[in-house]
């Protein structure tokens, strides 16, 4: 018993046991405060991304330098805390977009301060692109007349007889409207964050490095604009279950998935002619 006693106390010295504790509880708290609000795109992409900058950490543990000054400590934790406390209250999706960076920049500090904060740029730019550019950008930029456009076109060279007036796709006997949360924004920051986080973790060489971003943009926006023509199909069908299943239900998120199936198989074609070029 004094012996365990000696090797934990001796464990609790340690700052970087210290880290871990933290970064353990904070990224459990994260989690858990996603799963209850149930933003199932947001813990998909919290666990992945939270997981990828964790093994990039846990790859270099060894050679990281632990030395933080005070200042960048206190500000560290103050971060680290503020996440915290603003935990407590129900978390909005803004915060829990925006926390997990906040939390990643609090930690860098803490453990190394300002000067190391330079040992964490993937990791850092990997959380960053989890939730930070959709809080930024969600409120600026409305791409809803745009999809509704698209999707008026996929209806029209698919036979039907349907006009774009707006924001709305309309066919004879219905019409959907297309607003910000079907416009396919957040499967195009979801799809261009994992486009980052392959570029981070898989890199590949020349111009393909600004090439992937687009293609991940574009498969996003296509491919919620078919999910926009079938439940403008639906609606003009006046199946109303059917187009809940599309819009609410649990069909939302196949036209997602397909868009990372389709950009996954795409960056490993890009790998593999990366791997054929290098021997």
């Amino acid at each position: 018993m004094a012996i365990t006693t000696t090797i934990a106390l001796k464990l609790l010295k340690e700052p970087k046991y210290w880290l871990l504790g933290i970064a353990t509880c904070s990224i459990a708290v994260h989690l858990t405060l996603t799963w209850r609000a149930g933003d199932v795109a947001l813990l998909s992409g919290s666990i992945l991304f939270w997981s990828a900058a964790s093994l990039l950490v846990w790859e270099k543990r060894d050679d990281l330098n632990l030395e933080s000054g005070v200042f960048s400590s206190l500000l560290g934790i103050c971060l680290i805390l503020l996440v915290f406390l603003r935990s407590i209250s129900l978390p909005t999706s803004n915060f829990l977009g925006a926390s997990p960076f906040i939390t990643a920049v609090g930690l860098s500090l803490l453990a190394s301060g300002f000067r190391g904060l330079k040992q964490y740029w993937r990791e850092l730019t990997i959380v960053f692109f989890l939730g930070i550019p959709e809080v930024i950008l969600w409120p600026i930029i409305d791409i809803s007349a745009m999809t509704a456009k698209y999707a008026t076109l996929v209806l029209w060279y698919l036979g039907f007889d349907a006009s774009w007036q707006g924001i709305n796709v309309v066919l004879p006997t219905g019409a959907v409207e297309v607003n910000r949360g079907c416009s396919g924004s957040t499967s195009i920051f979801y799809l261009s964050g994992l486009a980052v986080l392959f570029l981070v973790m898989f890199p590949i060489s020349g111009a393909k490095r600004f090439f992937v971003p687009l293609v991940a943009i574009f498969l996003a926006f296509a491919i919620n604009g078919f999910r926009v023509a079938l439940m403008a199909i639906f609606a003009a069908a006046r199946d109303e279950a059917t187009l809940d299943y599309w819009h609410i239900g649990d069909g939302s998120h196949i036209f997602s998935l397909i868009s990372v199936l389709i950009f996954g198989l795409f960056y490993f074609f890009l790998l593999q002619r990366e791997g054929a070029k290098d021997s």
